[in-house]
């Protein structure tokens, strides 16, 4: 019995393999370059500087019959406190005197549009509700109404 004929059908001759050594070369390389790569992002912490959002719930309700705007807090999330913008202040010391920052879970803020008054709120414009983490000064919109009085 000859040997080299069964190895040849196991096997395959020269002419039949499946896979080169070109690419059996070519997929070693790659795979070196892959893990090098891996254990470098480990090494060099690449991924660490990658900031978490904040998160908050917020709802806002825009009565433009009365003219007043209602924010609640409903959840933190994983934020510390929530802060209130806008770009269509009136009085500033108005809107300083309202409770527009660092509010928490359970605060409720009314802002009144009154005519002809120095009130917080212009007849027209955009309120904001940011969220923060204190520790990371992390800042993130999470909620965003405009009104039109």
């Amino acid at each position: 019995m000859d040997a080299t004929k069964i190895r040849d059908k196991l096997v395959g001759n020269e002419q039949e393999r499946a896979v080169s050594p070109v690419i059996g070369v070519i997929l070693m390389v790659a795979i070196t370059v892959i893990l090098a790569a891996v254990i470098a992002a480990f090494v060099l912490d690449l991924g660490g500087s990658v900031g978490q959002e904040a998160q908050a719930g917020v709802s806002i309700d825009v009565d433009e019959t009365q003219e007043e705007i209602q924010v609640e807090v409903t959840s933190m999330g994983n934020a510390d406190h929530v802060n209130l913008s806008s770009n269509g202040i009136g009085d500033s010391d108005e809107w300083d005197n309202a409770d527009t920052d660092e509010l928490t879970v359970g605060n409720v803020t009314n802002l009144e549009y009154e005519d002809g008054s120095d009130s917080a709120l212009d007849d027209s414009g955009t309120i904001s509700a940011v969220a923060v983490i204190n520790e990371t000064d992390t800042e993130t919109q999470v909620a965003s109404e405009d009104w039109d009085f």
